[in-house]
């Protein structure tokens, strides 16, 4: 397939056009004035009670969650092996894999929590699972894309920095002057990053284009978000809040997919 003419600029530029991105997005959210989540955010659209369950079609549409999470535990349990002819080039890149679908099927508890009764305090353990999954993702692409050793020694770092965003919003919040801007780079940083690591760089393995479609999902799983309120009005049936959970899910499930059935390519891009 013939690839844009990002081919053309040195492996260098484009470390600095990623690096250069990165600390733009967080130069402009340090200068930003410290802000606390909104009560509002608490505000869903469907508050429907059935069987007892408070808020029932956002608590149970975290199901997709948990099938993600256990069923990417399963099958990293099976795929042990690294090297050519696997889904693994390096031994971490299992790791981290694992950790982000234990954080997934986290995820699911952690919402399920928060969905029964939606709050500042039952917010932290749904948002922790989920910087870890946005930490991992970033930090696997890295790997596949840019450099295996700058993915590797980036996984940690990036996982801390996801956990103390959430864990530096909740104490801001507690103290009274409530500042998320970190845990909002956390989430969104990622969007930004990479798509534009997918244009620059060559793939190592086959299947990238389940990786776009796995970005999709998770596009379309923020737009649900948005129009939560529309969504519901609209159908009368379902919110927007519970398609983006499903959404979201089908996100992670074809990530699975691309994972399980990806193998080195011949001829690897940078190592």
């Amino acid at each position: 397939m013939r690839r844009s003419g990002a081919d053309n600029l040195p492996t260098r530029m484009k470390v600095l056009l990623v690096a250069a991105l990165a600390v733009a997005a967080v130069a402009v959210v340090v200068m930003l004035p410290p802000f606390a989540q909104p009560l509002s955010y608490h505000d869903f659209a469907d508050r429907r009670t059935l069987l007892g369950i408070p808020n029932t079609l956002d608590v149970v549409s975290n199901a997709g969650f948990a099938a993600a999470g256990v069923l990417g535990l399963l099958f990293l349990a099976r795929r042990r092996e690294t090297g050519p002819g696997s889904p693994f080039l390096e031994r971490w890149e299992w790791g981290a894999f694992t950790v982000l679908y234990a954080a997934v099927g986290l995820t699911a508890v952690g919402s399920v929590y928060y969905h029964l009764n939606p709050n500042n305090g039952t917010l932290l353990l749904d948002r922790l699972p989920m910087a870890v999954v946005f930490m991992s993702v970033l930090s696997l692409i890295i790997g596949e894309r840019i450099s295996m050793r700058a993915g590797r020694r980036l996984f940690l770092p990036l996982l801390a920095a996801g956990v103390a965003s959430v864990v530096y919003w909740r104490y801001t919040e507690a103290i009274g002057k409530g500042d998320v801007r970190f845990y909002g780079l956390v989430q969104y940083l990622p969007v930004l990053l990479i798509p534009l690591i997918l244009l620059l760089f060559p793939a190592r393995y086959t299947r990238s284009a389940d990786l776009v479609v796995a970005l999709s999902w998770y596009v379309v799983a923020k737009v649900f978000e948005v129009f939560d309120a529309r969504v519901f009005e609209a159908t009368k049936l379902v919110s927007g809040h519970t398609l983006k959970h499903v959404a979201a899910a089908l996100a992670a499930l074809w990530l699975l997919r691309m994972v399980s059935l990806r193998r080195p390519l011949a001829s690897p891009g940078q190592a």
